[in-house]
């Protein structure tokens, strides 16, 4: 549509915030009758700045349950906010927090995952939290299942790899909308669901022990049944509650051609493919076609039931959310139409600096993702994570001295501003996370996001104090004045 007033500015209500989740904040992990997920049985990273972990077996999974503590687990122990919740929400209220993304624990509801009962005690904590936020005006923007799938799912029929988990979660889902109508109007079915790459992570499946084609066989099965579960809660959101709004969520993995040449091109093309695949079926309700010839080549063949393509059309998602934090280079060499572990492959680019972990950084590309998105799909986009992982030092009288992190978000939050002048429709930014937190990929403290510092070691010593950072103060006064001053 043809228009003269071009917008300048974030929309006024813009939902400006932080983001976490349960299996990275919450702790308690035993307590009020909560049950283990998966992500309470992946051990800490040997090597953190490669990632280098324990593979989840059987055997895994047998000395992780019969372990009681959490020296090797700390995503057990969390920095608990299941104890700290009110402090830690009443300084996103201080920093002037419109909205807190939040997971709920599907195992703190259905210990076992298929319970026949929901446990009223998780529900009761997640009653506390969100009443919290109320009293401090702060939208909550929850997530279902981010990486955390009730380890009796994965012991009793391999997760999302048996369809039976869709009834299990739909029957989670159905308490969810019920008990929280008219209190969460924004909702997220699965975190990152490209995540199924990853194997357990994504899929609460066991399959380390599997050649590759029989993995690849196993995760886009996997994923199917996450597309129907997804497409069949949205249809059960807005049934219960018509005013709710509920969305996909991607890892975004913006792909550039190594070079001119249309091989590269033709490459990178591709990748991007792979990567919008995910959302291409959440927002528009079917397979898109490039997929039948790489399913075809990497013989996967997906098990339908006779109704779910029709249950994939009529559960579309209303809005489409993402995390940004790095852009990626491809070229043939990379065989980006073989089936490969893991949803960061590319190539590094000369052209940009990167973080201490390798993560490149470009602010730019995040403007170039939400124009590609939006004119993909036209449905408002939402950024719920970006953010920048780094070791924060502590001075002497207490202070956090992180500049880097806020030349990180400001260029980002400048992007935004351009894609908006662009067109885009964006309903929010939530960073990732805005307190310290155990990092997803490594299980360690030191690769720190937050506003806010949490005093803890890598081993789970400390007093868990929390303290202002200066990017704190930046972000109250960014949020505060609506995107403008970023100074």
């Amino acid at each position: 549509m043809y228009k003269t007033d071009i917008p300048t500015t974030f929309p006024k209500d813009f939902l400006w915030g932080g983001a976490t989740a349960a299996n990275q904040v919450e702790g308690g992990w035993n307590l009020d009758g909560k049950g283990l997920t998966t992500a309470e049985v992946v051990q800490k990273a040997t090597d953190r700045l490669h990632f280098r972990r324990t593979p989840v077996t059987a055997d895994s999974i047998a000395v992780a349950v019969a372990d009681k503590t959490d020296t090797l687990y700390p995503k057990r122990r969390g920095i608990d906010f299941y104890h700290h919740y009110q402090e830690d929400i009443a300084l996103f209220a201080e920093m002037g927090f419109k909205a807190f993304r939040l997971s709920i624990s599907w195992a703190r509801i259905f210990p076992k995952g298929d319970d026949a009962e929901p446990n009223e005690a998780g529900l009761r904590f997640y009653d506390a939290v969100f009443a919290e936020c109320r009293r401090h005006g702060i939208e909550p923007v929850v997530t279902i299942s981010h990486f955390e799938t009730p380890l009796g799912l994965t012991l009793k029929q391999n997760g999302w790899a048996s369809r039976a988990t869709i009834e299990a979660f739909l029957r989670y889902t159905a308490v969810l909308f019920n008990r929280y109508k008219g209190i969460v109007k924004y909702w997220l079915t699965f975190n990152e669901i490209n995540a199924i790459q990853n194997g357990t992570t994504g899929t609460g499946a066991v399959d380390a022990d599997l050649p590759l084609a029989e993995k690849a066989q196993l995760r886009f099965q996997a994923l199917h049944h996450q597309f129907v579960a997804s497409a069949r809660a949205v249809q059960q959101a807005h049934a219960i509650d018509p005013a709710a709004k509920v969305g996909c969520m991607l890892a975004r993995m913006q792909t550039y051609p190594k070079t001119a040449d249309p091989e590269d091109v033709r490459a990178a093309q591709f990748a991007d493919q792979l990567n919008l695949f995910y959302t291409d079926v959440q927002a528009r309700g079917e397979y898109p076609e490039y997929m039948n010839r790489f399913f075809s080549e990497n013989r996967v063949q997906l098990v339908l039931a006779p109704d779910d393509e029709e249950i994939l059309r009529q559960g579309t998602v209303d809005f489409i959310s993402f995390s940004y934090y790095m852009s990626m280079v491809a070229s043939p060499a990379l065989n980006v139409t073989q089936f490969q572990e893991g949803f960061a492959l590319g190539e590094k680019n000369p052209y940009l600096p990167a973080s201490a972990w390798g993560w490149q950084i470009d602010p730019v590309g995040l403007r170039i993702s939400l124009n590609e998105m939006w004119d993909r799909y036209r449905l408002p986009l939402f950024v719920v994570e970006n953010g920048l992982g780094a070791e924060d030092e502590v001075t002497t009288d207490g202070k956090i001295h992180d500049d880097y992190r806020i030349d990180y978000l400001r260029g980002h939050i400048a992007q935004m501003k351009e894609a908006i002048r662009d067109g885009v429709q964006l309903m929010g930014y939530t960073t990732w996370g805005p307190i310290d937190l155990i990092s997803a990929s490594t299980s360690e403290m030191s690769k720190r996001y937050g506003f806010i510092y949490v005093d803890q070691d890598d081993d789970g010593n400390g007093t868990l104090a929390r303290l202002r950072k200066d990017s704190f103060y930046w972000y109250q006064q960014v949020i505060q004045s609506n995107g403008e001053n970023l100074a």
